[in-house]
């Protein structure tokens, strides 16, 4: 028996954990995703601790079975999550460099990688990285409450840093973006480069699913490979008190999940990434770190249903 945020978890033979989908190498036969710790925190805006957020994760998957009862499907027959660890230090200097290198000469069967913060500064080395610093052939979907055009390097820059680095801004959609959370000055630097947003507001009255298609669909127009960003902040400050930035009346737990499987069904989705979790503020039951995880487990089972697509 384990205890996990002061509740015990007993071992049961028939009921498999999720922590046992992790794996060192890729399961032959599967649709295989990659798995990779970006612990981004040294230049957020709000102060954070280093608490390393993706073995949080990990740890959570403790918490889950593999079996999808909406579906009635076990992913683990048909879907691998290989564990290539954590980038070490990846703020400090050649951090880019060891980023790049983490992400570079996986196996080619990896249909998906998917990214575990770290803040948002995660997002920009990552796809950096991933691009090999061209981003002709790629498009930007971020999941947040904030359009991350500040100014400066920060875990509030990503988007801006990427536009300045040749990322084509009419390739790049802002989904989830909240009022009271941004500024004029940063709304004009979207718009003038291009980028489409979809309010929160929308998403009150259409559908995630949606909103998901319709994001891959102008962010990967032309065949372009789609990095996808979900920033936990958001959701709602209730479902995600581990995020420093979120507010009130942010996406419900639930939206966030339908999202995030929406979005993971889409051939062209290359990449995903999970950000702006400070493990140190979550409350005790651990419902962000948790969310999290289930999310890992959303993104692995929208993997799955390609095996269905053409």
């Amino acid at each position: 028996m384990r205890n996990m945020g002061n509740v015990a978890i007993t071992r049961d033979p028939k009921w498999p954990s999720a922590a046992t989908l992790l794996k060192e190498r890729p399961v032959e036969g599967r649709r295989n995703v990659g798995l990779i710790g970006i612990s981004t925190h040294a230049t957020s805006v709000t102060e954070r601790s280093s608490t390393s957020t993706p073995s949080a994760i990990r740890a959570a998957l403790e918490r889950y079975s593999t079996w999808s009862f909406s579906e009635a499907i076990d992913i683990a027959e048909t879907v691998g999550l290989v564990d290539f660890g954590d980038v070490d230090s990846p703020d400090t200097e050649g951090g880019a460099a060891r980023v790049a290198a983490a992400l570079s000469g996986w196996d080619p069967s990896i249909a998906l990688r998917l990214i575990l913060g770290g803040d948002n500064a995660a997002t920009w080395l990552a796809l950096r990285a991933l691009s090999g610093g061209d981003y002709s052939n790629f498009g930007l979907v971020t999941l947040d409450a904030h359009l991350d055009m500040r100014d400066g390097v920060s875990n509030g820059s990503p988007v801006r840093q990427l536009l300045e680095d040749g990322l084509d801004g009419h390739h790049v959609v802002q989904v989830g973006l909240a009022d009271f959370s941004n500024s004029p000055a940063y709304a004009r630097r979207a718009h003038d480069a291009g980028v489409t947003v979809i309010s929160r507001d929308v998403l009150h009255h259409e559908p995630v699913e949606e909103a998901a298609r319709r994001a891959v669909a102008i962010a990967g127009a032309g065949g372009r490979h789609v990095y996808v960003d979900i920033d936990m902040d958001a959701a709602d400050l209730m479902a995600v008190p581990a995020c420093p930035a979120a507010a009130p009346g942010g996406l419900s737990a639930d939206e966030m999940r339908r999202f995030v499987r929406a979005i993971s069904v889409q051939h062209g989705v290359v990449a995903i990434d999970i950000t702006e979790i400070d493990v140190e503020r979550d409350s005790a039951d651990q419902r962000t770190v948790r969310l999290a995880a289930l999310l890992v487990l959303e993104t692995l089972a929208g993997v799955r249903r390609r095996l269905q697509w053409p």
